[in-house]
């Protein structure tokens, strides 16, 4: 800690002149920065504040109107204090400085007895210098840490986690919109911690820490430190409510906040080109949430308010399947997932809704949707889905995807466990004719859900072959593609002749030659059903294969 007048009274070399403190009581927390021993009259152009000066008196001597000015002029340069020996021998100028203290604003202390000027200032100083030493030693011992985790790429949460080791405090990282980036909670829960985030930082409008420790002044008594370089500043790193323990001990502080700040800096240039720091930070809630160990729901909420989703009656998991495409490169998925989650960001904002969204595995965008109200879901799923198509389709490379919802849950913990069922739907949908349909739900897949849950399975690809084994033996496409469109038609020649065939003796011979190499009946309800199952399970298959 740096040292105090008061600290200065406690040695046992100024406690032997038995001082006596005659005014400034409550300043003596002043920080000493240096010991002046002087006798002059003025001292204005000797000091440069901080210094505690050490006299006899013998400048005003038994005039308590040259005490005074005496007093005044250590005051207006900034002295963190004047003691002043006069002993029992010169009671009139004992007297003149104990009049003229009553209307000091700094410490004045009176020592009864003599001691040794020279033995204060060598303890003093020696402590003030070593106080000095640990402040370098701990400064570079700080710089060391952060230049190490820049050198090793460290992560953004494992930086922000050793700021908050190093401070023995939370820390909380967050965006230009007060949103929660990363956070370590220290000894604090983080639905406190959390708790109505954006409000509480949004109110906090300086730097630096407010006088007193009260309760209403806890929101106020945040240390911050931008993070950014110049212009491009976008986020800070904050200390909510750190208990105001010494100037000093905030300067450390903030000394601490900014290279971890600076550190952040440096990571958020090499990771330009990698997804924004809040979608990793809402990835990190959303694979925590579908994990073995789900936080508590309070908790959850908390921080899911902090990412910016908005506290709802329902949630809604949506996923969005990606479509990959042929002839493309090993990154173009990972480019396609960042262009939609930033499209997603995008109508979210404009259409006021909130949700979390990540790329929870290769081609598919994870999303808890907050519902105002569990009668809007359709409203809300179409407003969206149907912005996002029309951006999708605008894009300089236009996404194709297909969007899966599972059920509204009032836990956000089980809305994520909805997630798989969103995926399985939304990867399944890819296989259908979309039409004007902006999403689709588990009823819409049916027993092409199922399928699609099946089509690896050893027996159904079996199964598959064998049906279709007729036909496949010399790769005729042509018949596939025949008997593919016979099925949807329900066997209905009438309909599959209007659709595409002019000619209905070459149809129908075409459907005989079929059945000859099927070696079954088309005509027979349950031979329909068998092969148009095997159809499904080879398209779900090949489907599988291109993705």
């Amino acid at each position: 800690m740096m040292l105090t007048v008061a600290a200065v009274l406690e040695l046992d070399v100024m406690r032997a002149g038995a001082p006596e403190v005659l005014a400034g009581r409550e300043l003596l927390e002043r920080p000493v920065r240096w010991v002046h021993v002087a006798e002059l009259r003025n001292l204005a152009d000797l000091l440069e504040g901080g210094e505690l000066v050490l006299t006899t008196g013998l400048a005003f001597g038994d005039s308590a109107a040259a005490a005074a000015d005496y007093l005044a002029g250590l005051e207006a340069a900034g002295a963190a204090g004047v003691i002043v020996e006069l002993t029992g021998d010169r009671p009139a100028d004992a007297a003149a400085l104990t009049t003229a203290a009553a209307g000091a604003r700094l410490p004045v202390i009176r020592l009864h007895r003599r001691i040794r000027f020279v033995e204060v200032t060598e303890v003093v100083h020696r402590r003030i210098v070593a106080r000095q030493f640990e402040q370098v030693a701990r400064a570079r011992e700080v710089h060391e840490v952060f230049t190490m985790l820049s050198l090793q790429s460290a992560g953004v949460q494992e930086i922000v986690d050793r700021a908050a080791q190093l401070l023995d405090s939370p820390v909380v990282l967050e965006d230009n919109s007060h949103l929660v980036v990363a956070f370590a909670p220290g000894p604090v829960p983080p639905k406190d911690l959390l708790r109505d985030w954006q409000r509480r930082s949004r109110a906090v409008h300086r730097s630096g820490l407010a006088e007193g420790n009260s309760p209403a002044a806890a929101d106020a008594a945040w240390l911050q430190a931008p993070v950014g370089l110049g212009s491009q500043r976008w986020g800070r790193l904050v200390i909510p409510g750190l208990p105001v323990a010494s100037e000093a001990a905030a300067a450390e502080a903030s000394m601490v906040l900014e290279r971890a700040g600076q550190a952040l800096s440096i990571n958020r240039l090499a990771e330009r080109d990698q997804a924004g720091l809040s979608q990793q930070a809402q990835a990190g809630l959303i694979h925590e949430l579908r994990s073995p160990r789900v936080p508590d729901e309070a908790e959850a909420r908390t921080r899911a308010e902090a990412l910016g989703l908005k506290p709802s009656p329902a949630y809604l998991p949506l996923v969005l399947h990606l479509e990959a495409g042929a002839g493309q490169d090993p990154m173009s998925m990972q480019r396609k997932e960042r262009a939609l989650l930033e499209m997603l960001d995008s109508v979210l904002s404009s259409t006021r809704n909130t949700a979390l969204a990540a790329a929870v595995q290769t081609g598919q965008v994870a999303v808890l949707l907050a519902l105002p109200a569990r009668l809007l879901e359709d409203s809300v799923l179409e407003r969206i889905c149907g912005v996002l198509a029309e951006r999708s389709a605008e894009a300089a490379e236009p996404l194709t995807w297909t969007a899966g919802a599972g059920r509204a849950r009032s836990a956000l913990s089980d809305a994520a466990a909805g997630l798989d069922e969103a995926a399985h739907v939304a990867q399944t949908a890819g296989t259908l004719s979309a039409g004007t349909r902006r999403y689709f739900r588990s009823t819409d897949v049916r027993l092409r859900g199922l399928l699609a849950l099946l089509r690896e399975d050893p027996r159904a690809v079996t199964f598959a072959d064998t049906e279709l084994s007729g036909i496949l033996e010399d790769g005729a496409g042509e018949d596939l593609a025949l008997l593919q469109k016979f099925l949807e038609c329900g066997g209905n020649k009438t309909e599959l002749a209007r659709r595409g065939y002019l000619s209905r003796p070459t149809l129908y011979a075409r459907l005989e030659r079929l059945e000859a190499k099927l070696g079954v009946s088309l005509e027979d309800p349950e031979s329909r059903t068998s092969l148009h199952v095997a159809v499904l399970l080879r398209q779900l298959r090949s489907l599988s294969a291109a993705g």
